[in-house]
């Protein structure tokens, strides 16, 4: 009970755990891909809307693996982004929409008109 009630008001620890060791690994990686994935990570956080924690944690950490996977590889990085960094960032968002805040106020919308339509 007591998790439960310090959970309400300081969020998941779990996400905060997940949060710390994201932080963690991310120091690991070699400065240039370092200061790729902060770019990125801020570009996204400021762009993407993710109003879902585990959503955001799953997005980070997936982004945190392929700079770890390029890195270990010597991958270059503009071998991973692309020329166009922000068409990167963008494309990669798509593929955590459900933690959008823009998809629950579209789903409202489609409710809002679905229930206005059935009762034409």
């Amino acid at each position: 009970m007591a998790k439960n009630w310090l959970e309400i008001v300081t969020g998941s620890l779990e996400e905060k755990k997940r949060w710390r060791q994201y932080v963690a690994q991310k120091k690991q990686l070699p400065k240039a891909y370092r200061t790729a994935i902060d770019g990125i990570e801020r570009y996204l956080m400021y762009s993407g809307s993710i109003v879902k924690g585990d959503v955001l944690m799953r997005m980070n950490e997936d982004l945190l693996e392929l700079f770890e996977t390029a890195a270990a590889d010597g991958t270059p990085i503009r071998d991973i982004v692309g020329d166009d960094p922000v068409e990167f960032a963008d494309t990669f968002m798509q593929n955590y929409a459900d933690g959008q805040w823009i998809a629950k106020e579209r789903k409202r919308l489609t409710d809002a008109i679905d229930d206005a339509t059935q009762t034409d």
